[in-house]
C-alpha cells in the first residue's frame, strides 16, 4: 500500500529531495526583453528558466519538429517531472516520450522556480502576472530561444492544464495534441477561487507579512497556507484507509504539515495563488482544433467531478476525450495527475492519432 506523501506535493512545494535531475538534461534561460504584462506593467528582463531532455531534430527552416512541452502546476517546478513515479513512466527507452525520440521542455513558469519571481528582490512590486503572461512567456521562450514553432503535444498538470486550454483557445495548433490533466475550462470561482484567497488573507493578515516587506516570515500565515493545502491536496478515500483511527490520523497530520510548512516564500505564494484570477477560456472553447485527452480525478477536492461542467465543455470540444479516474484507495488526490500509471495507456491512444 503507498502512503500518500505530503498532499499537494506537486502544487505548492518545490522539488522533493528525491526527484534526481537525469543525465543528459540541459539547463538554460530564456531572456525576455522589456516584456509587457497583462496589467501594463513592465520589466526590462523577464527570466524564463527551463530544462530540456533529449535532441531537438530540425526541418529545413531550422524549426524543431519533435518538440513536447510538459507543464507544472502552481508551486511546482519543470524538475518536478523528474520523479520516478512520472519520469520513470514515461522518459526511457521505448516509453510513451522516450528522448531519444522527443525533445521535451520543462520551463519554470513566471514566479516559479527559476524564473523571474517576487522572491528575486521586487517583493510585492513585482508586476501582477496571469496565466495570459504566463502562457506569452512560454510562446516567446519556444519561437525565440529554442527555435520551436510547433509542438507536437503540450500535456500540463493542475495549472499546466489550465494553460493548455488557454495554449488550445488562444494559439489553436501551435500544439498539434493537448493533455490537460486536473482542472476545468471554467473561471476560477466558488470552493476553488474560495481556498486560495483564504490562502492569500491569511498570511496578509500575519502581522510580520508586513505588505510583502518582511524581515521574519510571517509563520501564522504560513500555517494557515500549509493547512489549507493539505486539505485540498489530499485523498479522503485513502486517508481513511491508511490513517482509521485519530491517533493515526494526527501523527500522519503532523508528518505531512511539517513537510509542508515554510517550503515556499509567502509574497511568491499570493502571487502564484492569484494568478489564475483571469483565467477563462469557457467562452472560447470552440476554437480548440486538435485531439485533447483531458483527464481529472473523482478524489480531486479543488475540481469535483459532480459540478457538470466536464460534460458540458466536452460537448463543446469535438475533438476531445475525457476521462474521470475513478477514486480508490490508491489514486492520490488533486495529484494523481503526477502519476502516470493511471493515465499513461490512455495517452499512448492520444499520440497514436
Amino acid at each position: 500500500m503507498h502512503k500518500i506523501l505530503a498532499p499537494l506535493a506537486l502544487l505548492l512545494t518545490s522539488l522533493p529531495a528525491h526527484a534526481q535531475t537525469p543525465a543528459g538534461a540541459v539547463e538554460g534561460d530564456a531572456i525576455l526583453k522589456d516584456f509587457t504584462f497583462t496589467t501594463g506593467e513592465k520589466l526590462p528582463e523577464l527570466k524564463i528558466h527551463y530544462t530540456t531532455l533529449g535532441t531537438p531534430q530540425r526541418d529545413k527552416k531550422g524549426h524543431v519538429t519533435n518538440a513536447v512541452m510538459i507543464l507544472h502546476g502552481t508551486g511546482g517546478t519543470g524538475k518536478q517531472f523528474f520523479q520516478p513515479q512520472f519520469a520513470s513512466e514515461l522518459f526511457g527507452p521505448g516509453q510513451l516520450l522516450d528522448t531519444a525520440k522527443y525533445y521535451i521542455i520543462l520551463p519554470d513558469n513566471i514566479g516559479h522556480g527559476g524564473s523571474s519571481k517576487p522572491s528575486d528582490g521586487m517583493r510585492m512590486a513585482f508586476p501582477k502576472y496571469d496565466y495570459d503572461d504566463m502562457v506569452a512567456a512560454q510562446h516567446w521562450m519556444l519561437t525565440e530561444k529554442l527555435g520551436v514553432h510547433k509542438l507536437k503535444l503540450i500535456l500540463g498538470t493542475s495549472m499546466g492544464c489550465m494553460h493548455a486550454f488557454a495554449w488550445g483557445t488562444t494559439r489553436p495548433g501551435f500544439a498539434e495534441k493537448l493533455a490537460p490533466f486536473a482542472c476545468l475550462p471554467v473561471e476560477i470561482a466558488g470552493q476553488n477561487r474560495i481556498w486560495r484567497t483564504l490562502t492569500i488573507d491569511a498570511i496578509k493578515a500575519d502581522p510580520l507579512w508586513q505588505d510583502g516587506n518582511y524581515t521574519t516570515p510571517p509563520a501564522a500565515g504560513l500555517r494557515t497556507a500549509a493547512s489549507l493545502t493539505l486539505i485540498a491536496g489530499a485523498n479522503p478515500y485513502a486517508l481513511q484507509l491508511q490513517y482509521p483511527t485519530r491517533a493515526a490520523a494526527e501523527t500522519y497530520k503532523d508528518e505531512a504539515f511539517a513537510r509542508t510548512y515554510g517550503r515556499n516564500d509567502s509574497n511568491d505564494l499570493i502571487y502564484q495563488l492569484d494568478s489564475s484570477r483571469t483565467y477563462n477560456p469557457w467562452p472560447d472553447l470552440e476554437k480548440i482544433n486538435v485531439p485533447i485527452l483531458w483527464i481529472n480525478s473523482a478524489d480531486d477536492f479543488i475540481n469535483p467531478p459532480a459540478y457538470g461542467i466536464t460534460e458540458k465543455a466536452a460537448s463543446r470540444m469535438k475533438t476531445t476525450t475525457f476521462i474521470l479516474i475513478p477514486a480508490s484507495p490508491e489514486t492520490k488526490g488533486h495529484s494523481t495527475h503526477t502519476w502516470a500509471k493511471f493515465w499513461k495507456d490512455d495517452l499512448a491512444k492520444l499520440m497514436a492519432q
